[in-house]
């Protein structure tokens, strides 16, 4: 009899167990909206004050992409200035020079900065994961990670006083007979000045999070490859990169999204020795145009287009990274 009920109780569990998964293995929940709502009101209303700002700050200013079809003028506002449809996005397919060359800037500066401004915080915290002092560590981290909290305006003047024509640099080189080395103010150096200071400003700040995954890693696995004799390149190399790649791909990915993005206020605060050929992006002809010149029909279409291509770049690259079996930004189903 003991053994019979225990058998009822059994299926009985099982018929539970069964009853409350998907075909596909997954949990399936049976609460219902309502009795979700009662269980989690506390944090929903918790949540309400960050949704606002969120509306607020974020939603309601996309409204403002609508004076990308008018001919808008403050004076007159949204209500009653023309309505001109396509024709501020003209501009950008009629092959206006002032916009071509701000976007072959701003394109060049995104290479650059993906190129050579990307992997220095890999680089940064694969050498810092490699010191084994922990307190030289956090005293090389902290050193690192200062210049960030620098203005713009700070870093470019101290740019200034190093490497300007009275600067440091050249006035060592003209006491010492050696001539100048012009790099502030020069055109055809600016675009490489520039992918500098960010890295000089920002490197050290982006190493905090992949040293964050690096302490993740399975020490043992470390252990291991040392006994099998395996060198700090080795383990490096088949250890602690595989353990970054995901990390990598979906940091990746989030800078392409602001790949049109490549710096308003430190350009601005340089462009006027070097002239608008070699230092207008799309953001300072979005400034020039909008703010100083008064089309701000033209300026909202190039912000607009520029946002569509950012959003088309990070959907883009996530479906490649899904293609390589990577989960990208989010995790396909």
């Amino acid at each position: 009899m003991a053994q019979t009920n225990q058998g009822l109780l059994t299926r009985s569990r099982g018929k539970a167990d069964g009853g409350s998964r998907r075909a596909g293995g997954r949990p399936r929940s049976n609460s219902t909206l309502g009795s979700r709502f009662r269980r989690d009101w506390l944090l929903l209303f918790l949540a309400i004050p960050g949704v606002l700002i969120l509306l607020t700050f974020r939603y309601v200013p996309l409204l403002g992409n609508v004076i990308a079809f008018q001919d808008y003028q403050p004076f007159l506002g949204f209500s009653e200035s023309e309505w001109v449809g396509f024709t501020n996005f003209a501009v950008i397919f009629s092959g206006d020079p002032a916009f071509i060359t701000a976007l072959i800037n701003t394109l060049i500066i995104t290479v650059l900065q993906v190129v050579f401004v990307f992997p220095v915080p890999i680089a940064l915290a694969l050498l810092l994961n490699s010191l084994l002092s922990d307190r030289i560590k956090r005293t090389v981290q902290s050193i690192l990670y200062l210049p960030h909290f620098l203005s713009w305006v700070i870093v470019v003047a101290l740019f200034q006083e190093m490497l300007g024509n009275a600067g440091m640099l050249n006035t060592f080189l003209r006491e010492s007979d050696l001539g100048v080395f012009q790099i502030i103010g020069v055109p055809e150096v600016f675009k490489v000045l520039i992918t500098s200071q960010v890295i000089w400003k920002d490197a050290g700040w982006g190493t905090i999070i992949f040293l964050a995954a690096i302490s993740r890693v399975d020490q043992n696995l470390y252990e291991a490859a040392a006994v099998d004799g395996a060198g700090g390149w080795r383990r490096i190399w088949h250890i602690t990169l595989p353990a970054l790649k995901s990390l990598i791909i979906l940091l990746l990915i989030l800078r392409l999204g602001n790949a049109l993005d490549v710096g308003f206020e430190q350009i601005i605060l340089q462009q006027g020795p070097v002239g608008k050929d070699a230092s207008e992006v799309l953001d300072t002809y979005v400034y020039n145009n909008g703010i100083v010149g008064g089309n701000w029909g033209i300026s909202a279409a190039v912000g607009l287009v520029k946002g569509v291509v950012g959003v088309a770049l990070v959907v883009g690259a996530n479906k490649v990274a899904h293609i390589f079996g990577e989960p990208g930004v989010y995790t396909k189903r």
